[in-house]
């Protein structure tokens, strides 16, 4: 899968990490979404460093998987390095 797909499945996966885990992360939905896209090229990273993801096409049910876990992942970083700033 390429790069630009990686991209596209981060900005859903990150308004979905935004639904699973609610709150003040900060910085709104823009930053939700670009957190999801990191979040995706983490997760796609991790998924395939273990073996689980195979990045076969766009519509591969563990490729949204990892992407979502990833973006979690961020999201739960972002929110913590947030919180200490303020």
């Amino acid at each position: 899968m390429g790069f630009l797909s990686w991209i596209l499945i981060g900005l859903i996966a990150g308004a979905i990490a935004k639904a699973i885990l609610p709150g003040n992360q900060g910085g709104g939905w823009i930053a939700t979404l670009i957190i999801g896209v990191i979040g995706a090229l983490l997760g796609g990273w991790i998924g395939s460093a273990m073996g689980f993801s195979t990045n076969d096409g766009f519509f591969d049910l563990a490729t949204w998987i990892w992407a979502i876990i990833g973006a979690l992942i961020v999201l739960v970083i972002w929110g913590f390095i947030v919180k200490r700033r303020a």
